[in-house]
């Protein structure tokens, strides 16, 4: 499938989701990215104890990012108990996907980390 994010922001996000976990803990722990045409979902992954050889990973969404080719934007989504997305009204745009991976980091609202 061809993605219709920018090449060097797809690479920021995945960046930005590994130096989310330290490596030490990624046994345990990890924060990756999920790209699917024009979203790229933020998914954090817990590692079920005594789950045997076949790891077995508990998988929480923590953000998906929306980019608007024909205006050049990013949009921010937070996930409800009901694997429902919501625009997040804290920045209902930005430029520059950074800005959206910064306001994820912030999270003022706990709708992202909890």
């Amino acid at each position: 499938m061809e993605f219709a994010v920018p090449d060097i922001d797809l690479a920021r996000v995945r960046q930005w989701c590994q130096k989310k976990v330290p490596a030490r803990v990624r046994d345990k722990v990890r924060v990756e990215c999920e790209a699917s045409g024009r979203d790229l979902t933020i998914i954090e992954l817990h590692a079920v104890p005594e789950s045997g050889a076949d790891q077995e990973w508990l998988r929480h969404p923590v953000a998906r990012l929306r980019y608007m080719k024909s205006r050049g934007i990013w949009r921010l989504y937070w996930g409800d108990s009901n694997d429902r997305w919501h625009e997040y009204p804290d920045l209902p745009w930005a430029r520059d996907v950074r800005e959206v991976l910064a306001e994820i980091d912030r999270d003022p609202t706990a709708l992202f980390w909890g």
